[in-house]
């Protein structure tokens, strides 16, 4: 009879965490080694005893999932990280591969797929079940016409819609459609979020 393969569980909620424990219990591939409801939990039963599989959650109470595969990483732990995440964000796909995890699965997905991830990933393969492969490599800025990327570049640099208008020579109104559109493209509602996703790809580039 073959070894059960270990699993820690990882997440924040506790509905999750009983759901994730009872799923994985019942089925007779595993073996549950540990329950737990923050990053530093995780860490700290993983450096008494690491397991084969951690499913863990991108947002914990005390850091993210991205936080937990770079320690992981730094303490060379063989543990293999799938990420299970209800984040609909391209960037938590990207930051979980760029961190190393071996599996990526939505919350959204019937839990029959997060299981036969961790096989996969048990077995030595990544496992990204209906992900799209190309939203990895997808630039999104590289939409944006000249002067929607002058008006980030703007934003980044602090300007207000008043400053933006004088120094580029059109009204007030057209800033606003310009900043709206642009806003669409990214898919952020706010200045904020689209600076900050303008220094994120910046920073990725460098």
């Amino acid at each position: 009879m073959a070894a059960k393969i270990e699993v820690a569980i990882a997440d924040q909620n506790p509905f999750v965490r009983a759901g994730l424990e009872s799923l994985v219990q019942r089925d007779g591939r595993f073996k549950v080694c540990g329950v737990h409801d923050s990053g530093t939990a995780l860490i700290e039963a993983l450096r008494a005893k690491p397991v084969e599989i951690a499913i863990v959650g991108w947002t914990l109470p005390d850091m993210t999932g991205g936080a937990v595969l770079a320690r992981v990483k730094q303490e060379k732990w063989q543990t293999r990280i799938v990420i299970y995440t209800g984040e609909r964000s391209n960037d938590v796909l990207k930051s979980s591969v760029k961190g190393g995890a071996w599996g990526f699965v939505s919350k959204t997905e019937d839990p029959q797929v997060l299981l036969e991830a961790v096989v996969s990933v048990a077995r030595g393969r990544l496992s990204l079940p209906y992900v799209d492969i190309d939203l990895l490599n997808h630039d999104p800025l590289e939409g944006l016409t000249a002067r929607e990327r002058e008006l980030l570049a703007a934003l980044a640099n602090g300007w207000t819609n008043l400053q933006i208008a004088a120094r580029t020579g059109i009204s007030r109104n057209t800033v606003k459609y310009h900043l709206k559109n642009l806003y669409d493209k990214l898919g952020v509602s706010n200045r904020a979020m689209a600076v900050a996703l303008h220094v994120s790809v910046n920073r990725n580039d460098d």
